[in-house]
């Protein structure tokens, strides 16, 4: 009987949450970021399969994940026209070892089940917002040869980037002294480079006529893509101090993803709205900060950007779990805040996210195990919603379950 109010009261917890964030995603809002707080826990990859299921049904036909967006392209062709093989999807169509996570390999077969039999429109695509960089950073060579040759230019792209492993070592990015980015040759490679993105555009007319409106997306993105490496190798050259170079570093790779995220809305903003997958830092509006290697950074992070300029079509959800909460900077810009918890205490509470007395005991105190109210002690699987345990295989000693800590409007004056 017990074990029955514990399964009906998840279950209903989880309803609630859906339907709290179909609140926020109603009218002209069209980008809902979700956030996670470390790449390396299963949990929060399996709630997002769960969200996105149901968002795909409440309209959404695209997802974003931070990752390589040129790499994605393969990813997408594979889920919408069945191109190549689940394998080669994940081996090859994802940067930052992301490939490697079960719950994105799910995530890819559900979406190509999904999208069997349905025409075009309605179809869920796979977009990545990231680039192929943070503590190494690929040559812009094979980016910018594809703008050239689908151009139909006479351009020795190769000649000026030299080895790709100029670029792609780690000293590249580690060290200013070994930074190919504030070369002449760089500097050449920046103009060719935004010499290209402007006959791209000149030339559009002609290039979509004889290929196709996608076709010339994908020349663009990756031209972007290349023009990013380029500014990315350009401020890893600065001899700065290292605080300072790894914020411009980490606001240069937020930029691109910003950059990324506003052209997939363009692709498709007449198909539905889309949703977007990353670490809570890259998500949050509030200014981004880490603590690496004894330095402190701080930047903007994409999110902040997209709530910048698209204002209320951006919603953020904030994604923690008792091992992992979030951090009150990025409470304090999140719309809905998610946990993910293995046992700790469960709370709903209306009002905006401004941390109290109770909360900051509640951080203090609690651990993954020895907060758990003794009646979710040793419930095991049995606290898990049944929509949830055929499609969320987590380790059921550690009684996983998806709950909401707090799903509400942050009411935001204009």
């Amino acid at each position: 009987m017990a074990e029955e109010s514990l399964n009906r009261c998840f279950n209903d917890m989880f309803e609630t949450m859906t339907q709290d964030i179909g609140d926020f995603i109603s009218g002209s809002r069209d980008l809902v970021g979700l956030g996670e707080a470390d790449h390396r826990e299963p949990a929060f990859g399996e709630a997002r399969n769960e969200i996105f299921a149901e968002l795909v049904d409440r309209g959404f036909r695209s997802f974003a994940l931070e990752s390589d967006r040129v790499a994605a392209f393969g990813v997408d062709d594979y889920v919408r026209e069945g191109e190549g093989s689940l394998d080669a999807a994940m081996s090859e169509g994802f940067s930052h070892g992301f490939g490697d996570l079960d719950a994105n390999r799910r995530l890819v077969a559900w979406m190509r089940e999904y999208n069997e039999g349905r025409p075009p429109q309605l179809q869920a695509a796979f977009h990545g917002i990231d680039a192929p960089l943070e503590f190494t950073a690929e040559s812009p060579r094979r980016y910018l040869e594809f703008g050239r040759d689908r151009l139909g230019l006479e351009l020795d792209i190769s000649s000026l980037t030299g080895e790709d492993e100029r670029w792609s070592r780690t000293e590249a990015v580690m060290d200013p002294a070994e930074s190919p980015g504030d070369t002449a040759e760089a500097e050449r490679l920046r103009a060719i480079a935004d010499d290209m993105l402007t006959e791209l555009y000149a030339r559009a007319p002609e290039l979509i006529a004889s290929t196709s409106r996608s076709a010339w997306w994908r020349t663009k993105t990756h031209l972007t893509s290349g023009l990013g490496l380029l500014r990315y190798h350009r401020q890893a050259a600065q001899r700065i101090d290292d605080s300072a170079r790894w914020s411009r570093l980490s606001a240069t790779r937020d930029a691109l993803m910003a950059q990324n995220l506003l052209d997939i809305r363009d692709v498709e903003a007449r198909r539905g709205p889309t949703l977007v997958f990353a670490h809570n830092v890259h998500l949050q509006r509030t200014l981004s900060r880490m603590s690496m290697a004894g330095m402190e950074l701080t930047w903007h992070s994409a999110g902040a950007i997209m709530d910048s300029l698209l204002g209320e079509r951006y919603v953020f959800i904030a994604a923690g779990s008792s091992r992992l909460p979030v951090d009150q900077p990025t409470l304090e810009g999140a719309d809905v805040v998610l946990e993910i918890s293995d046992g700790g205490a469960i709370k709903m509470r209306a009002g905006e996210f401004k941390d109290s007395a109770e909360d900051a005991q509640l951080s203090r105190d609690r651990s993954p195990v020895d907060q758990a109210p003794p009646a979710y002690a040793g419930a095991g699987s049995a606290i898990l919603p049944d929509r949830l345990r055929p499609l969320t295989p987590w380790n059921q000693s550690k009684a996983m379950s998806i709950l909401v800590r707090r799903c509400v409007a942050r009411v935001r004056t204009t």
